[in-house]
């Protein structure tokens, strides 16, 4: 049995960890941290847990490891201190609100030496695996370009109205909208299948209706690769549809996510003729915060995200940020 404790619940996505910590008879959650006590009294109430001070969690010497939900303002203090504690760490994504702070707790986080995982979970869907494992065989020859979109409706319908959501419409406390909310999980997809030897990015970020005063609501945004691929990324709160999830084009392959369904074409691969989706897929692996779970309680040898990277996709969209700003390309800071 593994002691956890929560610090913070205040991210869109808590109410998912708490179901799966919910259904793990290996896992008891003994403490719950917020800035709110209501909130943490009504985590740790849900989770057979009691509310408790940082210091009181921290100093637990029987808590090997902390689930961090909490604004991303509050990432760095969160994550610094329990790397001193030597707790294993889950922090939901993104890790920093720019390069500065997200380093700083990557070079933590190795110090440490401890377990690290983040809330990037498309990397276990089935498509996302056939396609990397195509480009490691080299079946798409040299790659081209690379396309990612992730966008919904949520600003529109009022998702973030509700008061525990809503300071993520705060850019003092998210220190981004929906291009660097969402854009964040297609930005990862893009390195994760293609590198992060990213030399220059330029975007535009945009406000649509206004309802959340200046924070933006969607945006485009382009990468220049050392390797020579030209990258897009698209991301959005305000949009009704989005039928093309990813797009890879190579001079011996091509690939494209519609509608959930795959089509790719290699001459590499019999039957991959583009026409038809291709259902040929490894099979789905359990969601990055399960493997976190599996990790803490002795899985070895499990996909989780490196800190490292985490950290270069936070700088990375801090670039675009800046980008936007002085309608110019920008270079990425880079880890050091």
């Amino acid at each position: 049995m593994q002691n956890l404790a929560i610090l913070g619940g205040s991210h869109i996505h808590t109410p998912n960890f708490v179901r799966m910590l919910q259904e793990r008879k290996d896992i008891q959650v003994l403490w719950v941290w917020d800035p709110r006590p209501p909130l943490a009294e009504k985590l740790a109430a849900e989770l057979n847990g009691r509310s408790a001070s940082l210091e009181t969690i921290l100093g637990d010497q029987s808590i090997t490891s902390v689930v961090i939900c909490s604004e991303t303002f509050l990432h760095k203090d969160l994550v610094l201190s329990s790397a001193s504690a030597g707790k294993n760490i889950f922090v939901e994504k993104p890790l920093g609100i720019g390069s500065a702070d997200a380093f700083a707790m990557a070079n933590a986080v190795k110090q440490a030496g401890i377990i690290f995982q983040t809330g990037f979970f498309n990397r276990g869907n089935p498509v996302y695996r056939f396609l990397k494992e195509e480009i490691t065989l080299g079946h798409f020859g040299k790659i081209t370009r690379i396309r990612g979109v992730n966008a919904h409706q949520g600003g529109l319908a009022g998702w973030f109205v509700d008061k525990d959501w809503s300071w993520m419409t705060d850019l003092n406390q998210a220190g981004c909208g929906a291009f660097g909310d969402l854009g964040a999980h297609a930005l990862d997809i893009l390195l994760w299948l293609v590198g992060y030897d990213v030399e220059q990015v330029i975007a535009s970020i945009k406000v649509a209706t206004g309802r959340y005063g200046i924070t933006d609501e969607y945006g485009e945004g382009m990468l220049e690769f050392s390797s020579g691929i030209i990258g897009s990324l698209a991301a959005g709160w305000v949009d009704v549809r989005n039928p093309v999830k990813l797009e890879i084009s190579g001079t011996e392959g091509h690939a494209a996510l519609i509608d959930q369904k795959l089509y790719y074409k290699s001459s590499h691969l019999e039957g991959a003729n583009g026409e038809v989706p291709w259902e040929n897929l490894p099979a789905p692996l359990p969601h990055a915060f399960q493997l976190f779970l599996d990790a803490i309680t002795g899985t070895p040898h499990l996909p989780l995200v490196k800190v490292e990277e985490a950290a270069l996709q936070s700088a990375i969209m801090e670039a675009f940020y800046q980008s936007s700003k002085a309608n110019a390309w920008v270079r990425p800071s880079q880890l050091a």
